[in-house]
């Protein structure tokens, strides 16, 4: 009988808290999700986020415009996200955890997360979805005109509109689908578990749905804390572990995230990095790479003549462009600037500058901008190019860069003293080193 009081004292003091929090909080309800998220402001938040690499290459005006929809989703209260547990996992946060957080620890644009403890005594952070947008968000997702209307807006008028605003919205489909992140986080765990410097939570099954992901709680620096605290060194290796994570991914494995944002990393004191948040991911379908591949290839050879082939080959420009080559050149390399010179330094103003020529519509190339498309394989893998991009140019990152594609692409010997832990860690497990994408040729 004392154990049944203690339990509803327990109880009634977990509702009379939760009670005091409730007014904090914007989101009480499934009628304030779709208040917040609904009428396309959840899609179209969602687009702005998938489309935020090019933003320091915008017009002022379009930058302001894109930063209204860069905001997370205020959080939901203490209840409202108890009651999404119960109903994904079948009893209440405190039946289900041996400790239960009411307060998240982040919030994202669908969801937030809570630090909890298991029945058998790990530490979880456990995703929770605000009940009812994935409804208000696929439903809006119907409504692609007004995505495509949004693109167009953010003068990208040259581009395939329909095919790419297709690509993003399987994308953000996908993100609504805790499964399927579940499975890419456990899929990519196992690929680089026991890797010396890379880090990737494991998923709890057992207590992840649909609507619910639970992983592996990971202490460690969040990205402002990491700038403020490291020293040039730290940074250094940091931005060169960044970068082999997103190089192995998309060569070795063609699977990789496609949210390379400085908020889904943890920095740790022993020089690693842990990698979070896997609801986008881009999986290569046969084929894909094999289309894309090439150019990149044609680049590193530093051929002008074999890029522009390439470019009309991929889908790029149109077979009678008859733009010169040399110009092609001028314009398509600009990006590739790091994989042309045997160092190069990365900065803020470099990632601004190439952003802004090749944006620049009515700029200096506008004749060879006009002409060019962007073929949907390529949507997520240049968010990745450029978000990349603008996390080496916040660390001021400094490497051999092309050395270190040329490990990935073409198997070369390992170029730093990190490639050489990685290749050792490789050549140990080699059941693991799956050739989901082709060699070059």
């Amino acid at each position: 009988m004392h154990f049944v009081l203690v339990k509803l004292r327990a109880a009634r003091a977990t509702e009379d808290r939760r009670a005091e929090l409730e007014q904090g909080y914007a989101i009480k309800s499934a009628e304030d999700v779709a208040r917040v998220l609904g009428g396309m402001k959840g899609a179209v938040m969602k687009l702005g986020q998938l489309l935020s690499f090019v933003a320091d290459g915008l017009p002022a005006q379009a930058q302001e415009a894109l930063a209204t929809l860069l905001a997370d989703a205020p959080p939901m209260s203490p209840r409202l996200a108890a009651e999404v547990v119960r109903r994904e996992l079948g009893a209440d946060p405190e039946r289900v955890f041996l400790d239960w957080s009411d307060v998240p620890v982040a919030a994202a644009s669908i969801g937030q997360v809570h630090r909890a403890v298991t029945r058998d005594g790990r530490v979880v952070a456990v995703k929770v979805q605000y009940p009812g947008v994935d409804g208000a968000i696929r439903g809006d997702l119907d409504n692609a005109q007004m995505l495509y209307n949004f693109i167009a807006a953010l003068r990208l008028k040259n581009l395939d509109v329909q095919a790419i605003v297709n690509e993003l919205r399987t994308r953000m489909v996908e993100e609504l689908d805790y499964t399927l992140e579940a499975s890419n986080q456990a899929e990519l765990a196992a690929l680089y578990d026991g890797h010396p410097f890379v880090r990737i939570p494991g998923v709890v099954r057992e207590l992840s749905t649909s609507r619910v992901l639970t992983s592996e709680w990971v202490e460690g620096k969040r990205w402002d804390n990491f700038l403020a605290t490291s020293t040039d060194a730290d940074r250094q290796r940091a931005a060169e572990i960044v970068y082999r994570f997103y190089q192995g991914s998309v060569h070795r494995y063609g699977l990789f995230n496609g949210d390379p944002h400085p908020g889904n990393y943890l920095f740790h004191d022993d020089g690693t990095v842990t990698f979070i948040d896997f609801g986008l991911v881009k999986r290569w379908s046969p084929g894909e790479w094999d289309r894309l591949a090439p150019l990149l290839d044609a680049v590193l050879a530093d051929d002008p003549e074999r890029t522009a082939a390439q470019l009309v080959e991929a889908g790029f420009l149109p077979p009678d462009h008859g733009v010169p080559v040399q110009r092609v050149w001028e314009y398509v390399s600009r990006p590739y600037v790091p994989l042309l010179t045997e160092r190069f330094r990365y900065s803020q103003a470099w990632v601004r500058d190439a952003l802004q020529t090749l944006v620049d519509v009515p700029g200096h190339y506008r004749d060879l901008v006009a002409k060019l498309d962007m073929p949907p394989s390529f949507v997520i893998l240049d968010r990745v190019v450029w978000g990349v991009s603008g996390v080496l140019g916040r660390l001021e990152a400094e490497a051999g860069w092309r050395a270190i594609v040329e490990e990935y692409r073409n198997g070369a010997p390992p170029s730093t003293e990190l490639g050489v832990q990685e290749a050792q860690w490789a050549a140990e497990r080699p059941e693991q080193r799956l050739e989901r994408v082709s060699p070059a040729r």
